[in-house]
């Protein structure tokens, strides 16, 4: 019995020795993105795309409602705990401040975002405005940490960016009968941005990106439930792994152009379709209603104050009419944090964190 608490003991001192070691090789984390990330920053906009009221936030800490467009917390909060750092906080929180301090991560992941400007303009901070509000955190750092210093820093950190969903759910809904030449022509126009993005975030101090591809999202309650036969949407479905396809292939590309570029890519698609194809097996007993919300399979409006929910969330895949639960979001980012090929890869963000 004495050999096994001696062995138990030795066991935690190196889970414990591994966590700072990790924490250590990652300072902290720069977020991209959209509302799958979103901590916060549109509770600083005007716009309708956002969460912090009621019935969100409900199993967070507190129970309250924190712009989280979830029950609880996010993809964004169970990296940052994996990794042993504070969640990275809303940049238009911080940025209100006169000595606002960026060392310590920033998020600009904003509800509605997409790689296009077009999508949800004037709604939601766009992808090339998250970036040009990080050029701005890169100058900061520059002068407070000197350059040197904050170029080593940046490297480091791990820059996370998801982004996508929202174009192709745009696009989906009103192109129903869209042909794959058609679908095909859409994505490759979103890689063209993505590509100048990605670069112009290199040219920024990314050199650890963690890229979270975009999700089955035809499979959302939204999506399904305008289909007669709630069946998901094979156009979004099928333009999700051409997207994801061929980001992969830009940062591949980018590698080989940047020697110190090093990434993992989360294959969002085929990762979460495994709970909405065997639900029982992953913990789960509703995969395609939401939680919260109203009307048929509560995915006829979003959720509010106003709207029903499930008793217990962590049975369902779903918590509003597009975004998962916390417990899915937590089962996903384990999966990209400890997991392999074909749902994350060439790496995993352990790996990379470790770089």
């Amino acid at each position: 019995m004495a050999g096994a608490s001696v062995v138990a003991s030795c066991r935690l001192v190196i889970m414990a020795f591994m966590a700072v070691a990790t924490a250590a090789s990652v300072p902290a984390v720069y977020v991209f993105g959209d509302s799958l990330a979103d901590v916060g920053n549109n509770n600083h906009l005007l716009t309708v795309l956002k969460a912090d009221f009621s019935h969100n936030g409900m199993d967070y800490p507190g129970g309250v409602a924190t712009g989280r467009f979830s029950n609880g917390k996010n993809s964004a909060d169970f990296l940052a705990e994996k990794l042993g750092l504070a969640t990275s906080p809303p940049y238009l929180a911080l940025s209100s401040s006169s000595n606002a301090n960026y060392v310590n991560g920033v998020s600009f992941a904003s509800g509605g975002a997409g790689v296009s400007n077009a999508t949800n303009t004037e709604l939601c901070i766009t992808f090339d405005k998250q970036i040009e509000y990080h050029s701005g955190v890169y100058a900061s750092l520059a002068r407070s940490l000197g350059q040197t210093q904050a170029t080593t820093h940046l490297a480091k950190s791990i820059f996370a960016i998801t982004i996508g969903s929202n174009d192709i759910i745009h696009y989906a809904r009103a192109n129903t009968a869209a042909t794959p030449s058609q679908q095909q022509q859409y994505v490759d126009a979103l890689i063209q941005s993505l590509s100048g993005q990605l670069q112009s975030l290199y040219n920024l101090g990314a050199r650890k990106v963690l890229f979270l591809g975009t999700g089955p999202v035809g499979c959302t309650p939204s999506l399904r439930e305008i289909s007669s036969t709630k069946v998901c949407s094979a156009v979004a479905n099928a333009m999700a792994v051409q997207y994801n396809k061929a980001a992969e292939g830009v940062l591949n590309g980018m590698t080989t152009q940047h020697g110190d570029l090093h990434y993992a890519l989360f294959d969002s698609s085929a990762a979460l379709l495994r709970y909405i194809d065997q639900p029982a097996e992953y913990g789960f007993t509703e995969a395609k209603a939401a939680c919260c919300g109203l009307g048929d399979m509560n995915a006829k409006i979003a959720c509010t104050p106003l709207s029903s929910y499930c008793a217990n969330r962590s049975d369902h895949v779903f918590w509003d009419f597009y975004h998962p639960t916390e417990a899915t979001a937590r089962m996903l980012t384990a999966t990209a944090f400890d997991g392999s090929t074909p749902f994350i890869f060439p790496i995993n963000v352990k790996q990379l964190s470790a770089i």
